[in-house]
């Protein structure tokens, strides 16, 4: 009796196999690993947007050493989401006419005042313009000197903000 005829493997059916068992695997390593891919994907945008948000920034408007007005970007020193608290003495609302100017004046005292709709404009020494328009910070510290000009520009009201500051020392106030 011969067992081998019974035992007889067929080479190409046992290629075949093994080739759809690799395509199988194969298939299935890809789709898991485009699962964790794509929810790699969806968690690093949370942490992109944490570490890319664009920083809170404000114009300081200040008198120099020669007496004029000047103007310097500050970005606000937040901890982590947040300034410290800044004291406050009160809050005015206003309504500024379009095309309306206020010629050299110095600020009445340290205050932040924050466009809310409209556009304006301040103008410090060597003719630099400031633009205002929505959403715009700025912190007046100009409280002596040759001061600044403000101007209400477009043809809409410039509805502003401003907020008086309890220390009037000049300076940043969100780096104290």
């Amino acid at each position: 009796m011969d067992f081998r005829a019974g035992c007889r493997i067929d080479s190409s059916q046992f290629q075949e196999d093994t080739m759809r068992s690799i395509r199988r695997l194969l298939v299935l390593l890809a789709i898991a690993g485009s699962f964790c891919l794509g929810w790699l994907a969806h968690t690093q945008p949370d942490v992109v947007a944490a570490q890319g948000r664009k920083p809170i920034m404000m114009t300081r408007i200040y008198t120099g050493p020669d007496g004029l007005s000047h103007a310097e970007e500050i970005d606000m020193k937040l901890n982590p989401n947040a300034t410290e608290m800044i004291k406050a003495t009160g809050v005015e609302f206003s309504r500024r006419a379009p095309g309306s100017t206020n010629e050299w004046h110095t600020g009445p005292r340290r205050q932040f005042v924050i466009t809310l709709s409209g556009q304006g404009e301040l103008e410090v020494a060597g003719g630099k313009k400031v633009p205002a328009g929505p959403g715009h910070i700025n912190l007046i510290e100009d409280t002596t000197g040759k001061g600044h000009i403000t101007r209400n520009l477009g043809s809409e009201d410039r509805i502003a903000i401003t907020i008086p500051l309890v220390d009037q020392t000049a300076g940043d106030p969100t780096r104290r």
